[in-house]
This record gives C-alpha cells, structure tokens and sequence, in this order.
C-alpha cells in the first residue's frame, strides 16, 4: 500500500478559528468546504478540520477523553511559544525551563485540543 498523504483531523465545533490557528502554527493555507476545512504547507494537505457542532473539547491530562494530541519538536521554544499564544493557544502545563536541555509544554488550539510544543538541545 503506497500512502500519499498522511492527514490529522480535528473535529472542532467551529472550523474557522480552528484552521486559522493550524494554518498559523504550520506556516499553511486554509482551503473551505461547507463543513470542512483543509491546512495544506507547500502545496500538501497536513491538518483537516471537520465540522463537529457538538464537539466536547478533551480534558488535560487525564482526557475525557483525550482524542489526540500532537508533538511539535522546535528550535526556539520561547518564540514557538509567544507564536502560539499569539495564535490562539491556552497553556495547560508547563514541562521545564527553556534553558534546560530537553523540555515540552502543554497546550491547547482553539477547540480545546491538546498539543505539546518540545525542544531538546540538538535542534538548537
């Protein structure tokens, strides 16, 4: 089986906060459908957001339940940081002092998804 693209969805109960903040996070676009919207980088789809008017945001960390959650390796935490935040995230807990070697913190995109951003020295 050849995959050629490989998408992660979240169900979210409004598709345009949620796309926008993907489309930010990731440097992306926004292509909209009537209940789904696509995230695509460089020309290929990498997040979808599907249209759940009921959607019941997880609960960090013990979920009720926690759906999914996706890890972001950066190279500069502080800014990956003050770029989310400025996007639209909620910190949910903090993993460390940025000048420690290796670290995450714990937050969530605009529908209450979790998402860590992680560092560790060798992408610095």
């Amino acid at each position: 089986m050849k995959i050629a693209h490989t998408v992660t969805v979240f169900d979210a109960a409004e598709l345009a906060p949620e796309s926008r903040f993907w489309a930010g996070v990731l440097g992306g676009t926004v292509d909209e459908e009537d209940d789904w919207h696509m995230v695509s980088v460089d020309g290929a789809p990498r997040v979808g957001i599907q249209l759940a008017p009921n959607h019941v945001p997880p609960q960090w960390p013990d979920g009720t339940p926690q759906q999914i959650h996706l890890d972001l390796w950066v190279a500069d935490i502080a800014a990956a940081h003050d770029e989310v935040m400025a996007l639209g995230a909620k910190l949910l807990e903090t993993g460390g002092d940025y000048a420690s070697a290796e670290g995450f913190q714990v937050y969530a995109d605009p529908a209450g998804h979790p998402f860590c951003l992680c560092w560790h020295e060798s992408l610095r």
